[in-house]
């Protein structure tokens, strides 16, 4: 017989199959019958001699009525010592079997079960998925045994499987979009000039030549690292206003393409080529993360819900690029202004294309758990000819990389295996009672989980994508192609954003430089991932990949082995 130490007590096999659920969901209470693990509480179970015993046993001794009085006390005595004596005993043995890692032997079950998870932001990309929670077991270190565990992990992917459907979502009404988020809709112009690449337009500045326009500016507040930037910036910004009529105007741009993921998919370093062509410029600071979360007031996980950052913020990242144009349109020669004008904006958060987070904090219209706007919509309220761009990767190859880069403590092969089992286990639960986009956009679920096992479906965030903005409007690249011929992968970024040719020195150096944010050299000597856990995010990724392959036409998307 096992006992929950809370007084949940039930059969359970002894062969220790119980201990991989992660936990029971809502219900009528359980029978004495059969206890499976129950929601919300723990149960420590140890052996002594082969024997299950009870953690709070107490020893019971017979006596015989016609014992002496000096008896009764030496055995009531001796009572109290065997009593003592035996906790010891127990004590000392759970210890042993707690260090020695013989997790047949003492069952704690996992503590995360779906719907009593912490409701707080979604994670950044700076920040450690493993800072909001401990897990309860040391991983084991024989790579046989994750094959035993391979058949039952195929049942939860199956059960996954059984569920996915890719179903149209319903888009919101302009109107909707502008009651959400009024006060950008006042600062941001329906129309544009004419005459410029990027979408800039001309507003007033109401403040004199001491007035220091980025005083109250959050990415300077908040960030140190941006400070000299805004020096720079904040000296060279009255040379560059309009004056007409005793008032004063300062061009205002917003990006002409956006590179939006995804993370550990080659953003970066494709960022790192692409603005060394002369006529791309970017945000002040890579990743802004605007439209994701700092529009929503997030900043780090840990420091929950700041004031949210107005548009006016974001905008003043594309001062630098701002500049530049406003000096084309300004130019008296037509050959330099036409020069001048080709200059192009360009953004790089790899969040844009995944990260909606923060809708639980700030929709409350949600339709079966699903959100109501995403990031998307309101770009295309602004935007609807924008360009995107995306950089994907094989999404098992992905997770791997993503749990190297941040993970803080303890990363091993094993470690993986064991997160990767336990996010599967969750994201199962969620689609028991969910829809597949319900649950890929479920905040609670994706802090729950030890890996970021949701931003590898690429095919769900693409067709969510594609029911806003045309097919033609995006340019999809993969890492593995981008790596192999990065010089190939950089003329067909060219040819979409119709930029104009290089020198012979420029395209060297674009195409040459070595690659930018590779793997830690201290990660490397951890090696691959299990052939097993390869095995098992292959078998859930592949209908998404399959997806994917067959929305963009070209089967190499579907990732699968030689």
């Amino acid at each position: 017989m096992r006992h929950c130490l809370n007084g949940c007590t039930g059969l359970i096999p002894d062969d220790g199959s119980h201990t991989g659920q992660v936990g029971c969901r809502g219900g009528p209470a359980h029978s004495p019958q059969a206890c499976p693990t129950c929601q919300g509480e723990d149960r420590i179970l140890f052996r002594v001699d082969s024997k299950q015993m009870n953690l709070l046993a107490v020893l019971e001794v017979r006596t015989d009525g016609n014992e002496s009085w000096g008896g009764l006390l030496r055995f009531r005595k001796g009572r109290r010592w065997s009593l003592i004596f035996g906790l010891i005993i127990m004590t000392l043995v759970m210890a042993s079997y707690m260090l020695s890692g013989a997790r047949q032997e003492l069952l704690i079950p996992s503590p995360f079960h779906y719907g009593g998870f912490p409701s707080n932001p979604g994670l950044t990309d700076t920040e450690n998925p493993g800072d909001t929670k401990e897990h309860a077991h040391q991983p084991s270190v024989s790579n046989v045994s994750y094959v035993k565990d391979y058949p039952s992990i195929k049942l939860i992917i199956d059960s996954i499987t059984a569920r996915i459907e890719f179903t149209p979502r319903q888009l919101p009404d302009l109107e909707d979009l502008r009651k959400q988020e009024g006060h950008m809709f006042s600062v941001i112009p329906s129309k544009f000039l004419p005459n410029s690449k990027s979408p800039c337009w001309y507003e007033e500045f109401s403040g004199r030549n001491t007035t220091d326009p980025y005083l109250t500016n959050s990415y300077v507040l908040y960030s140190k690292r941006f400070r000299s930037t805004f020096d720079a910036l904040r000296k060279a910004f009255w040379g560059h206003l309009s004056h007409a009529d005793g008032k004063h105007f300062r061009l205002r741009c917003l990006p002409h393409f956006y590179i939006i993921g995804q993370p550990k998919c080659g953003t970066t370093d494709l960022y790192d080529r692409l603005r060394l062509h002369p006529e791309v410029k970017f945000s002040a600071i890579k990743e802004p993360h605007w439209w994701t979360r700092k529009r929503f007031g997030i900043v780090r996980l840990r420091d929950g819900l700041r004031d949210r950052y107005p548009v006016e913020d974001y905008l003043d990242l594309f001062d630098l690029a701002a500049h530049q144009i406003h000096q084309g349109l300004q130019a008296s020669a037509a050959q330099e202004r036409n020069k001048m004008n080709d200059i192009i904006v360009g953004e790089a958060s790899a969040s844009t294309m995944w990260d909606n987070n923060a809708w639980t904090f700030f929709y409350d219209n949600s339709t079966a758990g699903e959100p109501p706007f995403l990031t998307q919509d309101f770009i295309h309220a602004f935007q609807p000819n924008a360009k995107l761009i995306v950089m994907l990767r094989d999404p098992v190859e992905r997770l791997y990389s993503d749990y190297l880069y941040f993970a803080s403590s303890n990363k091993s092969a094993d470690d993986f295996h064991e997160k990767v089992t336990e996010a599967l286990q969750l994201f199962e639960n969620c689609m028991l009672d969910y829809s597949l986009r319900a649950c890929v956009y479920n905040n609670t679920l994706n802090n729950a989980m030890p890996v970021r096992l949701q931003v590898g479906l690429y095919a769900v965030y693409l067709l969510d994508w594609l029911t806003v903005f045309s097919k033609d409007q995006f340019l999809i690249l993969r890492l593995e192609d981008h790596a192999s011929n990065v010089k190939y992968t950089m003329h067909k970024v060219f040819r979409f954003l119709n930029l104009g040719p290089l020198s012979e020195k420029q395209e060297a150096l674009l195409t040459k430089s070595p690659a930018s944010n590779v793997r830690r050299p201290e990660d490397r000597s951890l090696g691959p991932m299990w052939p097993v856990t390869h095995k098992i995010l292959q078998d859930f990724y592949g209908p998404f990949n399959a997806r994917l392959a067959r929305v963009l036409a070209d089967e190499a998307f579907a990732w699968k082995t030689p």
